[in-house]
């Protein structure tokens, strides 16, 4: 008696078999649809720690020098500002010096973002969890410490999607 798994690769190979036998131009298209949401669109439903959700993101090495001068772009894909100079805080954390603007990015000031709050989005950078009420109360960036990384370093961004 043949087990499920037999049974079912049969099944499939038979269906392949007969697709295969029908002519390519009268062949029924098929589409799939992802019911994906959108990154950060359902955080306020599922809290979590700001790092756990960084982590879940699959962060990815980037070089900072292809990072300077990428925008940056809310959930509505206004743009905030532009990528100044990523630095890292004497406590070892990595920020994003961003110049923002509420004017589309243009005569902006530099504010520091943490890393975990972007997602990189092919050549731009998406403000996943913090929206432009937060850029505009965060305190203008002024150096305090903090020790700019070379644009040959390499830092780990979280992917995003829109």
């Amino acid at each position: 008696m043949p087990s499920l798994v037999t049974a079912t690769v049969l099944f499939v190979g038979l269906i392949a078999a007969a697709l295969a036998a029908i002519p390519a131009a009268s062949r029924p298209l098929m589409v799939a649809q992802a019911m994906v949401p959108p990154t950060g669109m359902m955080d306020a439903q599922h809290p979590m720690p700001l790092n756990e959700r960084y982590l879940k993101r699959f962060p990815q090495p980037a070089r900072v020098g292809d990072l300077i001068g990428l925008p940056v772009l809310d959930l509505n894909s206004s743009t905030l500002g532009h990528v100044r100079q990523v630095v890292r805080t004497p406590l070892g954390e990595i920020e994003f010096i961003i110049e923002y603007s509420r004017w589309w990015g243009w005569f902006g000031r530099p504010v520091a973002v943490p890393l975990e709050v972007l997602g990189l989005e092919g050549r731009q950078l998406r403000s996943l969890d913090w929206s432009p009420r937060e850029y505009a109360v965060t305190p203008t960036w002024h150096e305090s410490g903090a020790t700019p990384l070379p644009p040959g370093a390499s830092v780990r961004v979280a992917l995003g999607r829109q």
